[in-house]
């Protein structure tokens, strides 16, 4: 049990510093969203890959259903960053994780009742409130790429449950996600451009917080229900908008820490009154 309560703090940290590393690089340096979305995930793909081969096990795990999703988080996460604080971007993409999963557990029959359908009104008064069309409101087109980027790390969540070789399997996911890279690249070749602290970033982003995070996420996972690997990713937000004041300079406003409120304390409700009529 305490294995698995490490493993599942450092995943919440490396996802809470994958928002900050990708700001910090879109926001301080050069580098465009393309190219930092590339070299995060042939980093992670190396680094990943590398831990496998050292431990004396080559065969990669994995299959393409989770790695495009993989890719789709990754990329419209980046893209979505260009125009997103830390603190807004995380709340986004972890509010639409946990409607992805509850959608999820929507269409395998669960339904909500009570303080669940309270809870549930407020999370999505919560995102509502952050995206209503005032002069802090995130750009639209931004906000609706993070969601999409939390549907797909819903998926890439939802289908490492299953996984028994954690290490083979994000490693076999990451060197898939290249592929898709191609297309990416060949339509955004006229805006890639980085300079060295942007890639800096990238590859820790890739190497540290997503290649070693996700693979200490998918060994967390086996262990955690969906209620508890939906719930433990609530605190995402909250690091990122502290760290992202702290660290990058981002204003904590009232509308953010009232949205995060909302979502944060609303989701909460959803998740412990199932858990308690498991």
């Amino acid at each position: 049990m305490l294995r698995t309560i490490l493993l599942t703090g450092l995943a919440m940290l490396a996802f809470a510093g994958n928002s900050l590393l990708c700001r910090a690089a879109l926001a301080g340096t050069t580098i465009d969203a393309g190219s930092f979305t590339a070299l995060r995930l042939l980093s992670g793909a190396l680094v990943l890959g590398l831990l496998v081969w050292l431990r004396q096990r080559g065969r990669l795990g994995g299959d393409w259903y989770s790695a495009l999703a993989l890719f789709g988080y990754a990329a419209a996460f980046s893209f979505a960053y260009l125009q997103l604080d830390a603190g807004s971007g995380a709340l986004l993409l972890f509010g639409a994780v946990q409607a992805g999963m509850l959608g999820y557990g929507w269409w395998r029959g669960e339904r909500l009742a009570g303080v669940q359908q309270l809870g549930l009104a407020s999370a999505i008064g919560g995102l509502l409130i952050l995206l209503l069309p005032l002069a802090s409101a995130p750009a639209a087109g931004s906000a609706l790429l993070m969601l999409l980027a939390g549907a797909c790390w819903a998926v890439y969540s939802l289908r490492g449950r299953k996984t028994q070789d954690p290490l083979a399997a994000t490693a076999g996911n990451f060197l898939r996600s290249l592929v898709a890279l191609i297309p990416l690249l060949l339509v955004f070749r006229q805006q890639l451009q980085w300079d060295s602290l942007g890639a800096f970033y990238a590859v820790l982003s890739g190497a540290l917080a997503s290649g070693i995070g996700y693979a200490v996420w998918y060994a967390a996972l086996p262990h955690l229900r969906a209620l508890q690997a939906a719930s433990v990713q609530l605190s995402v937000p909250i690091i990122a908008a502290l760290a992202g004041s702290l660290l990058l300079g981002e204003a904590l406003t009232p509308r953010l820490l009232l949205a995060t409120l909302a979502v944060v304390g609303g989701i909460a409700l959803v998740l412990l009154s199932k858990a308690r009529a498991i």
